[in-house]
């Protein structure tokens, strides 16, 4: 196998020979940012239709697939989710065409006899263990989350994935009748310029972040 270096941006790229082509690679990692300004092109349902049904193929745990979406679109709805918003992200989630608010379903074990009907007991034996359903969700969800940003960079969308929020004001203002729990939202639209002030980051080598036994 041959290794060859790819230049981004005056950072040294190694470039192992993928099963994907380079422009695939650089267009859901090596080129994409976390974008913070958006144009004012609309992001439309079926473009966030079509992700999802990418995504909820990627793995977790039994099938379970707890993620949720709410589609925050509407001026209204936008105030409504900025003021449980941390100071420094409230201006970009008023001015992003789209925000994802990504929340987790504790619930999900109501539709583990579809998801996975080898496994239809376990959804049952899950239904008293309020504590554990909600930890198996978050966890899932969180590695959902992961794919629902490469997924949205394989529709040519970009993604301003954010922390900073006030999770129970969120449950409150928008989930308190289905009782799914907000974890992080997303803006989502086409980047104006590059879309950051900020610099493209270094990254640790494979060298520093791995141990072989």
């Amino acid at each position: 196998m041959t290794t060859d270096t790819t230049v981004l941006d005056g950072l040294d790229f190694p470039a192992p020979a993928l099963a994907v082509a380079d422009d695939v690679a650089d267009l859901l990692f090596r080129e994409a940012r976390t974008i913070a300004s958006f144009t004012d092109q609309p992001v439309t349902d079926e473009e966030l239709a079509a992700v999802y049904d990418l995504v909820k193929w990627g793995p977790t745990a039994i099938n379970t697939t707890p993620l949720r979406l709410l589609v925050v679109r509407t001026p209204e709805a936008r105030e409504r989710l900025a003021k449980h918003v941390n100071d420094g992200n409230r201006d970009r989630v008023l001015a992003a065409p789209v925000t994802l608010i990504v929340a987790s379903d504790p619930g999900f074990h109501e539709h583990m006899p579809f998801l996975a009907p080898h496994m239809a007991a376990l959804g049952e034996a899950l239904h008293p263990q309020t504590e554990t359903r909600e930890q198996m969700a978050r966890m899932n969800t969180l590695i959902q989350f992961g794919y629902l940003i490469v997924g949205l960079r394989a529709a040519g969308l970009d993604a301003g994935p954010m922390a900073g929020l006030d999770t129970d004001g969120v449950d409150a203002e928008f989930f308190a009748d289905n009782g799914w729990k907000s974890q992080l939202i997303i803006n989502v639209g086409h980047r104006d310029g590059v879309g950051t002030t900020y610099p493209r980051g270094q990254r640790l080598s494979y060298d520093q972040v791995s141990l072989t036994v």
